[in-house]
């Protein structure tokens, strides 16, 4: 083992080679002595880590601009930019990667604080081979379990959210409904579903072309995303269709939503909208309420989209209820 900074000394034991097992992680080593940067270098090579070092905390915080690094091995102590700095620069630039310290058995306070700054692990002074081997080899596993679970959760975005508008996709739009209607089962509670679509998209596609048709599908979801409550669920149904989840919402609650809605779809300014029969774009929406008028998930969108197309029918910009036939629909500046 190392007896002091500089000083080497071999194991007096014999070390049982360890499997080369380190599926080429990025390592830098940062130490103002060289024989301890070569020493690290090819004890950590002979394990299959592709091992950098660098003499300075400078010259470590450069290579951080360049490259990102799976794990950083940092004395504390260091003329110029010591161990604490490099460590901050490092998390700094980049987040995921790990950082292990080292110091003396007079400096553990050191490595304490360095840990609360955001190291992973610290080494201490005289080396022990096995040591620097176990640190390391848990440091890169720990970090390879935080990449996979950060992995999942985007991943598990990406399977829920449209990738367009970032809202909700139809699939989860489901999941989301049942879910909602199974809370308000229990607590004996309305829930509102509202379908809505873009009136003459087509029109506007053609005329605009469908970037401009994108950048209109955006701008709405962004309106009616930042235009309902923090508990209301807002989705895209596909094409230029959306739904707006409401939940402890009753018919009449709904219905207020949703002409509020669309009023301010119709105040909001889209480019290009003058292609349009009405000079402006538009929405329809239909509302259905449970456990008033629909039993299940199935049933309240089966009956909201009956009252969407009772809103288009009667000459679009509206919103109407379901069963409400003979009730003038709102919309359109009533």
């Amino acid at each position: 083992m190392f007896t002091a900074k500089g000083d080497v000394k071999l194991p007096t034991e014999p070390v049982i080679d360890q499997p080369q097992d380190g599926g080429g992680s990025s390592i830098l080593v940062v130490d103002d002595e060289e024989i301890m940067r070569s020493f690290l270098h090819d004890v950590l090579s002979g394990e299959g880590y592709q091992v950098e070092v660098a003499p300075t905390g400078e010259e470590a915080v450069e290579r951080f601009k360049e490259k990102e690094y799976d794990l950083v091995i940092t004395d504390i102590k260091m003329p110029g930019i010591d161990g604490m700095e490099v460590l901050q620069e490092a998390k700094r630039l980049h987040p995921m990667t790990e950082v292990v310290v080292m110091t003396g058995y007079a400096s553990l306070e050191s490595a304490v604080e360095s840990m609360k700054k955001g190291a992973a692990d610290y080494i201490t002074k005289p080396f022990n081979i096995d040591q620097i081997r176990i640190v390391v080899a848990k440091t890169l596993e720990r970090r390879k379990l935080r990449q996979k679970a950060e992995d999942e959760e985007f991943y598990k975005h990406l399977s829920r959210t449209d990738g367009l508008t970032n809202l909700y996709n139809h699939r989860f739009f489901h999941q989301l409904l049942e879910s909602e209607i199974s809370r308000a089962k229990r607590f004996k509670q309305s829930v509102c579903l509202l379908m809505l679509d873009i009136d003459n998209f087509k029109i506007y596609n053609d005329k605009n072309g469908h970037l401009a048709g994108d950048q209109a599908l955006k701008q709405l979801a962004w309106i009616l995303d930042k235009s309902v409550r923090s508990c209301d669920i807002v989705a895209r149904y596909g094409g230029e269709e959306f739904v707006v989840i409401a939940p402890q919402t009753d018919l009449e609650g709904g219905e207020i939503l949703a002409t509020r809605l669309n009023r301010l779809v119709r105040e909001a300014k889209f480019d290009g909208e003058g292609v349009l029969p009405q000079g402006r774009l538009t929405i329809s929406i239909g509302v259905a309420s449970f456990p008033d008028q629909a039993a299940d998930e199935r049933s309240l969108i089966e009956k909201a989209d009956r009252a969407l197309y009772q809103a288009k029918a009667q000459g679009r910009d509206k919103v109407c209820i379901y069963g409400e036939k003979d009730k003038e629909a709102k919309g359109s500046g009533n």
